[in-house]
């Protein structure tokens, strides 16, 4: 099965949970992809937590995909973290993405995990982290717009 997250222009939807120690709060968001010429793509994602006063995340990548090696690089600018560097593999079943916090004093990286359920859903998963410790995760289901 081919995916058609992040390698195809579209929209999708969000629904899941951010988790922090002892905190659970649902939440929900939308990504936008859309591909340039030369194998460029800029994704944008809002994430906001509903009936909760946490302020919303908002996060703008832009890379490009390297078509033979299914690898690719990308920079974020991010409302939670700031300016952010990464790398992705493109799997058969699964897209991992990892990075890190460009400036920080404290080193903070995350990973992102998306698994391919079928053509319109993926599952989601995510962390951040200082050093050696997990900060906050998050879990959820992607669902493309018709």
């Amino acid at each position: 099965m081919a995916h058609n997250f992040l390698v195809q222009p579209g929209r999708w939807n969000l629904e899941g949970y951010w988790l922090e120690k002892n905190i659970s709060l649902p939440i929900q968001g939308r990504t936008m992809i859309v591909w340039d010429k030369g194998n460029w793509f800029t994704m944008v994602t809002k994430l906001v937590f509903p009936n909760s006063e946490r302020k919303e995340i908002s996060l703008q990548y832009r890379g490009r995909v390297d078509n033979e090696a299914r690898q690719y690089s990308y920079l974020l600018q991010s409302s939670l973290l700031g300016k952010v560097e990464g790398e992705g593999w493109i799997g058969p079943s699964s897209i991992i993405q990892r990075y890190l916090v460009l400036g920080e004093n404290q080193r903070v990286s995350g990973f992102e995990t998306f698994y391919q359920v079928n053509k319109e859903k993926y599952h989601f998963s995510s962390g951040i982290m200082t050093g050696h410790l997990l900060n906050s995760t998050m879990e959820g289901i992607l669902e493309r717009q018709s």
